[in-house]
């Protein structure tokens, strides 16, 4: 069974930075895309970043694009998520996904993800 644990998040003020961590288990990690989304108090859930297997490829939201960071470490089974200058904005719980995927090949979309995390819980003051 794959889980998918994510940790690292907490309270900051803005302009501070986070790295959210997200270590996988029970599959075999160095093969899935991952993803983070975000999802705050009365939105919907919206995706932040994502990285290929490979690590060939990322992508980003516009709205954290030049401040957010995805990047994983095989060896590890983990991927994670520097957030920098972060803004009250950035408030909402964020989840990390995966899917087992072709070398390249990275989501945007959270259909595109089969496995997830609980979430952990970032609140940025202003």
């Amino acid at each position: 069974q794959v889980q998918l644990v994510e940790s690292g998040g907490g309270k900051v003020q803005a302009g501070g930075s986070l790295r959210l961590s997200c270590a996988v288990s029970g599959g075999t990690f160095s093969y899935y895309a991952m993803g983070w989304f975000r999802q705050a108090p009365g939105k919907e859930r919206e995706f932040v970043a994502t990285i290929s297997w490979s690590a060939t490829n990322t992508y980003y939201a516009d709205s954290v694009k030049g401040r957010f960071t995805v990047s994983r470490d095989n060896a590890k089974n983990t991927v994670y998520l520097q957030m920098d200058s972060l803004k009250p904005e950035d408030t909402a719980v964020y989840y990390c996904a995966g899917v087992l995927a072709m070398a390249g090949a990275a989501f945007t979309t959270a259909s595109g993800f089969h496995y997830w995390g609980q979430g952990t819980q970032v609140t940025v003051s202003s």
